[in-house]
């Protein structure tokens, strides 16, 4: 915890505070994930479990002195992926080399690949971040990292 700047931890405080919903300096390990992300990280949901973070409510509650090391861990993990990762990645299926990949290409990767998501959590992302489809099915991809990454810029 040495390694948090004064500044780290006042912003850590806070986000736990958000997710204190019963007042008492508390949080459910269910949240570890989303106070998180809520501090600009971006933990994959096996980063989430192996740190403490539970997949039910009320199996386990932590104080902020308990998440404090697991913001400092978390913070600390070079495999989370930045923007300028996810760019590389999506231009490895930008053919015509125009910052456009077609939009079932994504669709696929975002459902096979890592963490795996359904179709139906799948499709208000898609709808939410992504451009229209043009004629051919392609669509720009930066866009919608931008908006899928917002705050880890």
């Amino acid at each position: 915890m040495a390694d948090l700047s004064a500044r780290d931890v006042e912003r850590v405080k806070f986000a736990f505070s958000i997710y204190d919903f019963e007042g008492n300096d508390t949080m459910d390990a269910f949240y570890v994930g989303d106070c998180l992300r809520a501090l600009n990280l971006n933990p994959t949901n096996a980063v989430v479990e192996k740190v403490g973070g539970t997949k039910k409510k009320k199996e386990k509650i932590l104080k902020v002195d308990d998440f404090l090391p697991i913001f400092s861990q978390v913070k600390k993990d070079k495999d989370a992926g930045s923007y300028e990762d996810f760019v590389e990645v999506l231009k490895l299926y930008d053919k015509s080399d125009n910052g456009t990949m077609m939009y079932a290409e994504l669709e696929h990767i975002l459902m096979s690949l890592g963490e795996r998501l359904e179709k139906d959590e799948l499709e208000p992302v898609l709808k939410t971040c992504c451009d229209e489809e043009d004629e051919d099915g392609f669509i720009p991809f930066e866009p919608f990292l931008k908006k899928l990454c917002e705050g880890l810029q």
